[in-house]
């Protein structure tokens, strides 16, 4: 396993996206606990989970209760791992996904998430997604009170354009050290804040990584699929005995150094196999393959 930097802390260059472990087509108890021991079992030390992760209207914060008894019953050491959660969405029955950034309530969502974690402080809280109906900075401002009151150690954003970032940077200033936004060959609207992420010396988490190649839980069960815009990844696996998959992962970590996936997982090989892109160097020849062919899609 490859390791980066993300706020000062060295985690795998590959995380676990543990959402699809706690929304539609999770699977049961026993499979997602042993899919978050086989990512640690590769050394992957980034495990990305929200209290939003659940059903709709039932057993809030789920995800983030699995990921704390996956790493309460782990057998080995998980001192170096870094589990980054984030509040501000909500999931009502009936109901499409909420937002809801006032401080109030990411102030009330982060003592939630304390609870559910069972740590003293959460090791990196990002604001979900930014609510139209609060100013950007107040929201961000609950960051900085929860920074400053030892609740969280480092503070992200997710779903935010340029612009929000660097207005998040002058009321957080180094203390703002992450973004996380869909970004994947299929999906690529956030090259903007990667590159300004890059620019800023900002962990980058590309979440649905794996668009183009693999469906997203968002759309369902996460599937296998195949698009022949994407054709590229498929022939640089086949060459290489690897699957198209870690191909993908491979490419994004060539894009910047501060790029960290978090590939989403229901079942261990499938993270067993997404950790394997850290060790997957590409060849010149293969990253401008598969460039050219995100760029042509």
């Amino acid at each position: 396993m490859r390791y980066r930097t993300l706020g000062g802390m060295k985690v795998s260059a590959v995380g676990l996206g543990a959402m699809p472990l706690s929304i539609e087509g999770r699977p049961d108890e026993a499979r997602a606990l042993a899919t978050v021991h086989a990512a640690l079992d590769a050394g992957v030390t980034l495990l990305d989970t929200a209290d939003s992760y659940h059903l709709p209207g039932e057993d809030p914060g789920h995800n983030e209760l699995l990921v704390a008894r996956a790493l309460a019953g782990y057998g080995g050491d998980t001192d170096a791992v870094l589990v980054t959660t984030k509040g501000g969405r909500g999931r009502p029955a009936g109901a499409d996904w909420t937002v809801t950034g006032t401080p109030r309530h990411l102030k009330a969502a982060a003592e939630a998430s304390l609870k559910r974690l069972g740590v003293e402080a959460i090791g990196l809280y990002q604001l979900h997604k930014p609510d139209p109906a609060v100013p950007f900075e107040e929201s961000v401002g609950a960051l900085r009170d929860l920074l400053d009151e030892g609740k969280i150690r480092l503070a992200g954003l997710s779903n935010v354009d340029t612009d929000q970032i660097r207005r998040a940077r002058a009321v957080l200033g180094e203390r703002l050290v992450s973004v996380q936004n869909r970004y994947s060959p299929e999906v690529r609207d956030s090259d903007p804040e990667l590159r300004l992420c890059a620019e800023l010396g900002l962990a980058f988490l590309p979440w649905s990584p794996l668009g183009g190649i693999s469906r997203s839980s968002l759309d369902g069960p996460s599937a296998l699929g195949r698009d022949d815009r994407f054709a590229a990844f498929h022939e640089v696996a086949r060459e290489r005995g690897v699957s198209p998959q870690q191909v993908c992962l491979a490419w994004l970590l060539t894009l910047s150094p501060t790029v960290l996936p978090i590939p989403g997982a229901s079942r261990p090989e499938t993270i067993r196999d997404s950790a394997g892109a850290a060790d997957l160097h590409l060849t010149e020849e293969e990253r401008a393959r598969l460039s050219e062919a995100a760029r042509a899609a």
